[in-house]
């Protein structure tokens, strides 16, 4: 696949304007993002932002004890590294890849100077910020008020959403890390959506096989980050 086509799987670069990509092309490094991979720990000055395109990053917020929970997810419709051109430099937060794939990179510096040349790009990537702050907000709402079975399938719905397919591979170590909870509970949660037929698990890899099923079983959380990806991130790919 020739590499703007490639590019252009993620959201955030097909909206950018003709101007824009002509300008960002040559800038973007392709990377290989390998499951597990840290992207930036916690406090460190971010060299790069981004773009994933067929790969899925967890941000995690983790603890002096080494406890650790998801805040949020970032694919194909987004970025990594808010904190760079919000004026931060770094942030309290861990960027880990939880679905290996593929994806793009740009300096920091060569970030921050697009982002403050002002126009199409800065209120593109404000509305992206609106939208995954959201999404942070929802994911503390949902960890507090409900169920375990309901957060998992509000983060395999967030998770789809981001993917060409319909399976994660993801062990369910890894996913109660993710949702701050025990492994025993993500087990008991993961077998509840295997019963109802809405999820097969094999081995760490979970395949959905009733999406409609596992959207009327979750919790209002998804639909409300869903919405307001949908409201503030265009759907036309920019030409």
């Amino acid at each position: 696949m020739p590499i703007s086509a490639e590019q252009r799987e993620n959201s955030l670069l097909a909206a950018l304007p003709d101007p824009e990509w002509q300008r960002w092309e040559p800038l973007l490094q392709p990377v290989d993002m390998p499951l597990g991979e840290v992207l930036y720990e916690s406090g460190a000055t971010l060299t790069h932002v981004y773009f994933p395109t067929t790969s899925i990053v967890s941000l995690l917020y983790v603890m002096e004890n080494g406890a650790s929970a998801e805040i949020a997810v970032v694919g194909n419709e987004g970025i990594v590294g808010i904190s760079l051109f919000m004026g931060g430099e770094s942030t309290p937060s861990r960027a880990v890849v939880q679905s290996a794939g593929h994806g793009f990179r740009l300096k920091a510096q060569l970030m921050k100077d697009e982002f403050e040349r002002g126009g199409p790009v800065l209120h593109l990537l404000l509305r992206y910020t609106q939208a995954l702050i959201t999404q942070m907000s929802q994911t503390a709402v949902c960890n507090r008020h409900h169920t375990i079975d309901q957060q998992l399938c509000r983060w395999l719905l967030l998770s789809l959403d981001r993917l060409r397919v319909n399976e994660l591979v993801m062990t369910q170590e890894l996913i109660s890390n993710m949702l701050g909870v025990r492994r025993e509970g993500v087990t008991e949660a993961a077998n509840k959506l295997q019963q109802a037929g809405l999820i097969s698990y094999v081995r760490g890899c979970i395949t959905v096989l009733d999406r409609p099923g596992l959207e009327k079983r979750t919790c209002e959380c998804y639909a409300v980050v869903k919405r307001e990806y949908d409201r503030l991130l265009p759907e036309k790919v920019a030409t």
